[in-house]
């Protein structure tokens, strides 16, 4: 018997949950299916939100022949002897093939340029989906042939959708008497992924003989940590053991953080995705408390482009073992959120006069750049002055964490801004 989350794959657009965003009415999506119009697509978003489920739906609903490819387990012969078969069905005029090439972001440079012949001329149309940005995954001559759709995280209301149908539709639980007593505990081990959500739905109805089942957060706990092998058993466990090494440098645990770094390596991860993610925490989890540790990572990333494995694993190491080691702030990264919120708060505000660029007369008479204090002019390099827009003025932003790093740039702003930047 088919597992769950396969019974309940949508085979209709209206049946779909979550990504109203693209496919809901008069979206740009949905109004290419209509058309049938579809140029090829790249779905970028987390797992288990759909993007599998969307490809095979566009394909019924177009009446397209539809092939699968998994860049985990695909080279490019198999590429090739797809796009020989959808040339011989274009022979007979039929609708234009859909090749659906599940972790695109797997396929190596020379996999992805063994498609573009194909896509160019119109033999197939490419969906491929990918839980990674593809402006870093992808070639950029597939990319600019592509429409990007970004998919998002299913909700609270799309995940209790999902669980409410399964109990009322599938064959299999709707014979039983199930009663949701409680969600929250399924709803938390899914982390908003479909596929997840349903396999330890699954597992809990199976986990009781009898027909009748009363599903409690315990109950869900319980039955998941006796069975996570069976949980994970699709492979998204892979998304838990990037997650546990991120937050184990983050914690400032180097032993947990290379052990992760190992797992990844003998699971056949590629290096230079793992190199991209420590980029991003140098910046986002150490920030200002140590400016050397973005310098070290992308060092790092660049020479483990050049070095390859086996011998990128030590290049690795050292990055991880000194990020871990090393303080932590995440004051930049809260900076520029807290920054977008204000901008998306107060929208376009007017730069104030004194900081305007003046390359013409009249800008000069309407006084643009007028007494703007230019601060090498003054003692310490400084001019007390407002940057700000006078409605956003009094916006502190950016706060520098408690570390030594950090504590330099506190006491400095306050130095010479006083109260402004009094913290």
């Amino acid at each position: 018997m088919q597992p769950l989350a396969e019974r309940l794959r949508p085979k209709k657009i209206d049946d779909y949950v979550g990504q109203q965003h693209i496919i809901g009415a008069g979206k740009a999506l949905r109004n290419a299916i209509a058309q049938n119009l579809l140029p090829s697509i790249i779905f970028w978003g987390p797992p288990g939100v759909g993007k599998t489920s969307l490809s095979l739906i566009i394909a019924n609903e177009l009446k397209r022949p539809f092939h699968m490819l998994s860049a985990i387990n695909s080279g490019v012969k198999d590429v090739r002897e797809v796009i020989d078969k959808a040339g011989d069905t274009n022979m007979f005029n039929q609708q234009k093939p859909i090749l659906f090439i599940d972790e695109i972001h797997r396929f190596s440079k020379s996999q992805q340029d063994s498609l573009l012949g194909a896509v160019e001329k119109g033999i197939v149309t490419l969906i491929g989906a990918t839980t990674e940005n593809p402006s870093f995954e992808v070639i950029s001559a597939l990319l600019s042939r592509c429409q990007v759709y970004v998919l998002e995280n299913l909700s609270k209301d799309d995940l209790l959708k999902i669980i409410n149908s399964a109990l009322q539709t599938d064959g299999v639980l709707k014979q039983k008497k199930i009663e949701l007593k409680e969600y929250e505990a399924l709803l938390r081990i899914s982390g908003g992924d479909a596929r997840k959500l349903l396999n330890a739905l699954e597992l809990v109805v199976n986990s009781e003989i009898k027909d009748e089942l009363v599903i409690t957060n315990d109950l869900v706990t319980q039955v998941i940590q006796q069975n996570l092998a069976a949980y994970d058993k699709s492979g998204e466990q892979h998304y838990d053991i990037i997650s546990a090494f991120i937050k184990s440098i983050r914690g400032s645990d180097p032993n947990a953080a290379v052990y992760y770094l190992a797992r990844m390596l003998k699971g056949g991860e590629d290096p230079l995705f793992i190199a991209r993610r420590l980029l991003i925490l140098a910046s986002e989890d150490i920030g200002n408390a140590n400016p050397n540790a973005l310098l070290l990572a992308n060092n790092c990333f660049n020479a483990v482009n050049v070095i390859g494995m086996p011998e990128a694993r030590i290049i690795l190491s050292q990055c991880v073992t000194y990020l871990s080691c090393s303080a932590k702030s995440n004051a930049s990264y809260v900076a520029i959120d807290d920054a977008l919120a204000l901008v998306d708060k107060t929208g376009d505000l007017p730069v104030p006069l004194q900081l305007r660029n003046a390359p013409t007369k009249l800008m000069k008479e309407l006084n643009y750049g007028t007494n703007y204090l230019y601060a090498h002019n003054f003692e310490n390099n400084f001019a007390l002055q407002e940057f700000l827009p006078e409605q956003i003025s009094d916006s502190l932003l950016y706060n520098p964490g408690n570390n030594a790093r950090e504590n330099e740039q506190r006491n400095y702003l306050k130095n010479l801004w006083k109260e402004k930047y009094g913290y």
